[in-house]
Protein backbone atom coordinates (compact mmCIF):
# COMPACT_ATOMS: atom_id res chain seq x y z
CA UNK A 1 0.00 0.00 0.00
CA UNK A 2 1.39 3.40 -1.00
CA UNK A 3 1.30 6.35 1.34
CA UNK A 4 0.08 9.52 -0.30
CA UNK A 5 1.53 12.94 0.47
CA UNK A 6 -1.82 13.83 2.05
CA UNK A 7 -1.55 10.87 4.44
CA UNK A 8 2.04 11.80 5.28
CA UNK A 9 0.95 15.40 5.86
CA UNK A 10 -1.93 14.36 8.10
CA UNK A 11 0.13 11.92 10.16
CA UNK A 12 2.96 14.44 10.65
CA UNK A 13 0.55 17.17 11.73
CA UNK A 14 -1.33 14.87 14.10
CA UNK A 15 1.87 13.48 15.64
CA UNK A 16 3.39 16.93 16.19
CA UNK A 17 0.13 18.28 17.62
CA UNK A 18 -0.21 15.38 20.07
CA UNK A 19 3.44 15.46 21.16
CA UNK A 20 4.80 18.92 20.37
CA UNK A 21 8.52 19.50 20.70
CA UNK A 22 9.82 22.47 22.70
CA UNK A 23 6.37 23.46 23.99
CA UNK A 24 7.67 25.22 27.10
CA UNK A 25 8.82 28.52 28.55
CA UNK A 26 12.54 29.23 28.64
CA UNK A 27 14.20 30.12 31.93
CA UNK A 28 15.90 33.24 30.59
CA UNK A 29 15.01 34.04 26.97
CA UNK A 30 17.07 36.72 25.27
CA UNK A 31 14.28 37.30 22.72
CA UNK A 32 10.50 36.88 22.84
CA UNK A 33 7.45 37.73 20.75
CA UNK A 34 3.79 36.85 20.64
CA UNK A 35 1.44 36.27 17.76
CA UNK A 36 -2.30 35.98 17.46
CA UNK A 37 -4.59 34.99 14.62
CA UNK A 38 -7.86 36.83 15.27
CA UNK A 39 -9.61 34.84 12.53
CA UNK A 40 -9.46 31.58 14.47
CA UNK A 41 -8.15 32.52 17.91
CA UNK A 42 -4.74 30.81 17.65
CA UNK A 43 -2.18 32.39 20.00
CA UNK A 44 1.52 31.71 20.34
CA UNK A 45 4.54 33.07 22.18
CA UNK A 46 8.00 32.21 20.91
CA UNK A 47 11.07 32.53 23.11
CA UNK A 48 14.68 32.25 22.01
CA UNK A 49 18.03 32.18 23.72
CA UNK A 50 20.85 33.45 21.53
CA UNK A 51 24.54 33.17 22.24
CA UNK A 52 27.05 35.94 21.61
CA UNK A 53 27.51 34.83 18.01
CA UNK A 54 23.79 35.08 17.22
CA UNK A 55 23.17 31.33 17.28
CA UNK A 56 19.92 29.94 18.67
CA UNK A 57 20.96 27.86 21.66
CA UNK A 58 17.42 27.27 22.92
CA UNK A 59 13.93 27.89 21.60
CA UNK A 60 10.46 27.23 22.92
CA UNK A 61 6.86 28.13 22.33
CA UNK A 62 3.64 28.25 24.30
CA UNK A 63 0.10 28.91 23.26
CA UNK A 64 -3.12 27.46 22.08
CA UNK A 65 -4.40 26.79 18.64
CA UNK A 66 -5.36 24.30 16.00
CA UNK A 67 -3.34 21.25 15.07
CA UNK A 68 -1.67 23.00 12.13
CA UNK A 69 -0.58 25.94 14.28
CA UNK A 70 0.84 23.76 17.07
CA UNK A 71 2.50 21.31 14.68
CA UNK A 72 4.12 24.13 12.73
CA UNK A 73 5.45 25.74 15.93
CA UNK A 74 6.79 22.39 17.09
CA UNK A 75 8.56 21.60 13.84
CA UNK A 76 9.84 25.17 13.54
CA UNK A 77 11.51 25.04 16.94
CA UNK A 78 13.20 21.74 16.09
CA UNK A 79 14.38 23.05 12.73
CA UNK A 80 15.82 26.26 14.20
CA UNK A 81 17.74 24.79 17.13
CA UNK A 82 21.43 25.61 16.63
CA UNK A 83 20.87 27.90 13.63
CA UNK A 84 22.21 31.44 13.35
CA UNK A 85 19.77 34.33 13.14
CA UNK A 86 20.63 34.67 9.44
CA UNK A 87 19.87 30.98 8.87
CA UNK A 88 16.61 31.34 10.83
CA UNK A 89 15.52 34.28 8.67
CA UNK A 90 16.44 32.36 5.53
CA UNK A 91 14.40 29.35 6.69
CA UNK A 92 11.50 31.71 7.43
CA UNK A 93 11.69 33.01 3.86
CA UNK A 94 11.68 29.49 2.42
CA UNK A 95 8.79 28.35 4.61
CA UNK A 96 6.82 31.49 3.81
CA UNK A 97 7.42 30.89 0.10
CA UNK A 98 6.11 27.33 0.46
CA UNK A 99 2.99 28.63 2.20
CA UNK A 100 2.30 31.33 -0.37
CA UNK A 101 2.91 29.33 -3.53
CA UNK A 102 6.44 30.55 -4.15
CA UNK A 103 9.27 28.48 -5.53
CA UNK A 104 11.13 26.31 -3.06
CA UNK A 105 13.89 23.99 -4.19
CA UNK A 106 13.59 20.33 -3.17
CA UNK A 107 15.47 19.60 0.02
CA UNK A 108 15.56 23.20 1.28
CA UNK A 109 12.95 22.60 3.97
CA UNK A 110 13.55 19.04 5.11
CA UNK A 111 10.59 17.70 7.10
CA UNK A 112 8.85 21.08 6.93
CA UNK A 113 7.84 20.23 3.37
CA UNK A 114 4.84 18.34 4.80
CA UNK A 115 3.17 21.74 5.19
CA UNK A 116 3.13 22.23 1.43
CA UNK A 117 -0.48 21.13 1.22
CA UNK A 118 -1.56 23.99 3.48
CA UNK A 119 -1.00 26.46 0.63
CA UNK A 120 -4.11 25.02 -1.02
CA UNK A 121 -6.19 26.34 1.90
CA UNK A 122 -5.57 30.10 2.22
CA UNK A 123 -7.43 30.36 5.55
CA UNK A 124 -5.01 27.79 7.05
CA UNK A 125 -1.82 29.51 5.86
CA UNK A 126 -2.06 31.95 8.78
CA UNK A 127 -2.26 28.98 11.14
CA UNK A 128 0.91 27.44 9.72
CA UNK A 129 2.88 30.70 9.65
CA UNK A 130 1.81 32.21 13.00
CA UNK A 131 4.76 30.89 15.03
CA UNK A 132 7.14 31.72 12.19
CA UNK A 133 6.07 35.36 12.17
CA UNK A 134 6.42 35.49 15.95
CA UNK A 135 9.92 34.00 15.69
CA UNK A 136 10.93 36.57 13.09
CA UNK A 137 9.60 39.36 15.30
CA UNK A 138 11.38 37.92 18.33
CA UNK A 139 14.70 38.02 16.51
CA UNK A 140 14.39 41.79 16.27
CA UNK A 141 13.22 42.36 19.88
CA UNK A 142 14.66 41.56 23.27
CA UNK A 143 12.22 40.63 26.07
Amino acid sequence: MRTTIEELYQSAIIEQDRSPRNCRRLDAPSHRAEGRNPMCGDEVAVELQLDGDGRITDIGFQGSGCAISRASASMMTSALQGKTTAEARELFDRFHALMTGGKVEPGQLGKLVVFGGVAEFPMRVKCATLAWHAMRTALSHEP
